[in-house]
């Protein structure tokens, strides 16, 4: 773990910030969508947090929920620019692109936090060389917590946010539009076929496992560091148990 320091904070709602911190030189290169180790630095207490920044950044970015009487965020959602805070110096993770057969579009279905390594991934400009089109869908409960969705709206992607606990022109859930198809009619584009689409999750476990069952019925095959395949998810997220704060 090393020290870093952090550079800014910003607070979307009373659930949802991200922070900035610095990056050293001991922190070797990492993939887009891969993640890393935090903690406070007084206590055995570490997470881990998918980077959201770019890999030639060189700063490090991360986005965060706050649990109130979590081990972790209670405290680290009051950090300021000038705390340090832990960082582990060797990200890894199963959500990337090499984990992925080529292909046409590539989709990154979010929701909540699971957007962060999305984000690292659509700064990666090696992103844009693998695929012809990158569509990302974002699933929030309230439009106040569509973080990062001014630079998301910059980029050369098809940005596709969904609210599900207030009026929104895209509501719901992402899996019901999804199912309904009408996420494809509103983006004009057609059903995923493993022959030209590749998908890659990150969100709650029980989000990730009704997708991935989703698509091995469409027959898309889950990648894997070993044989990649038409779908990738951060299995260490999928299957972590207990207080995620």
């Amino acid at each position: 773990m090393n020290l870093e320091t952090v550079l800014s904070v910003r607070h979307y709602s009373d659930d949802l910030f991200s922070f900035q911190t610095t990056r050293s030189a001991d922190i070797r290169a990492f993939k887009a969508g891969q993640f890393t180790m935090i903690g406070m630095g007084d206590n055995d207490i570490l997470r881990a947090y998918s980077i959201a920044s770019a890999p030639t950044d060189s700063h490090l970015e991360f986005f965060s929920i706050k649990v109130q009487d979590g081990p972790l965020t209670s405290r680290l959602q009051h950090i300021q620019a000038g705390d340090q805070i832990e960082v582990g110096d060797r990200p890894t993770g199963t959500l990337v692109l090499d984990n992925l057969l080529p292909g046409q579009r590539l989709w990154c279905i979010a929701t909540g936090t699971g957007l962060a390594p999305f984000l690292s991934i659509v700064r990666d400009p090696s992103t844009f060389a693998r695929f012809d089109e990158v569509i990302l869908t974002h699933t929030v409960r309230t439009a106040r917590e569509l973080a990062f969705a001014e630079m998301l709206e910059s980029r050369p992607i098809r940005y596709y946010p969904t609210v599900t606990r207030e009026a929104f022109h895209t509501e719901g859930r992402i899996t019901d539009r999804l199912a309904s198809g009408a996420v494809f009619e509103d983006l004009n584009l057609p059903q995923w076929s493993a022959d030209c689409d590749r998908i890659m999750i990150c969100g709650s476990p029980a989000f990730n496992n009704e997708l991935r069952a989703d698509l091995q019925a469409r027959g898309f095959q889950h990648g894997t560091n070993r044989a990649p395949g038409h779908f990738v998810q951060e299995r260490a997220f999928v299957m972590q148990r207990g207080d995620p704060g």
